[in-house]
């Protein structure tokens, strides 16, 4: 099986990573030359990454193409390259729908799956929501994550919505260790730190998963206790609702 890879940005990278430290079967990566420092590092790591020339060169090619690149880029770019029939297409393109893509592509008999991996997956882990079900896809997926099948596009638009929110996520990260910082730790003890209980938190959310997670909420204060404190003053500040509020927000956008 021969992959090819148009866009190679941090997605791009990760899901490359992760296909290189897999047990996925594949004879050859081939990758984009738009980002000439990424695709130099990974042509560099693994061997059977190559870089093409140009993106119809990948399509010609490859068994599976996967577009990692921005709605503005494949707007712009895709309707001008020729597919081929019986090729798997993977779309990580987060708003252009799949009857826009076929209408871009205008190649019958291919195989279109919308994605949604994230920077973990790098490492073989974390959900990688895929529309519509598709089995190969689903196994191909599986070697790198959890894939979850999605049968309607309109529900994939909210994974696609949380997924906005990861830059939010390292940003509280952020926040706490530079607090520790001020306060007098050393930056890189106090990064460890704030990465590894939240490690350890979201360890054992998954592993709890199964319940309510307002168990989790309750579970982990005590009256009048430190916790209890910081969710009554986060809630009292409005902290929750906006997380709300700004997922409607990007819903919203995509929805159009």
């Amino acid at each position: 099986m021969r992959l090819g890879f148009i866009g190679t940005g941090k997605i791009a990278s990760s899901v490359i990573t992760g296909i290189c430290n897999s047990s996925i079967n594949y004879k050859k990566i081939i990758i984009s030359p738009r980002n000439s420092k990424i695709a130099k590092n990974l042509k560099k790591k693994y061997r059977k990454v190559i870089i093409a020339k140009d993106n119809q060169e990948i399509i010609d090619n490859s068994d599976w193409v996967f577009l990692s690149i921005t709605p503005t880029v494949g707007e712009k770019i895709i309707k001008d390259l020729k597919f081929k029939p019986k090729q798997t297409i993977i779309s990580f393109i987060s708003t252009i729908t799949l009857v826009q893509l076929k209408k871009m592509i205008n190649t019958k008999n291919i195989d279109l799956v919308r994605a949604i991996p994230l920077p973990p997956i790098s490492l073989k882990k974390g959900p990688i929501p895929i529309c519509p079900p598709n089995a190969k896809v689903k196994k191909f997926f599986n070697n790198l994550g959890t894939t979850v099948e999605i049968k309607n596009e309109k529900l994939s638009i909210n994974f696609w919505s949380t997924s906005g929110m990861m830059a939010s996520y390292y940003e509280i990260l952020r926040a706490m260790s530079e607090w520790l910082v001020k306060k007098g730790v050393k930056k890189l003890d106090a990064q460890k730190y704030i990465t590894s209980l939240f490690l350890a938190l979201s360890e054992d959310a998954i592993i709890n998963s199964k319940k309510d997670l307002k168990f989790l909420v309750k579970d982990s204060q005590t009256p009048k206790g430190l916790n209890e404190q910081g969710l009554k003053e986060l809630i009292k500040l409005g902290t929750y609702k906006s997380i709300t509020k700004v997922l409607n927000s990007i819903h919203q956008r995509l929805s159009k």
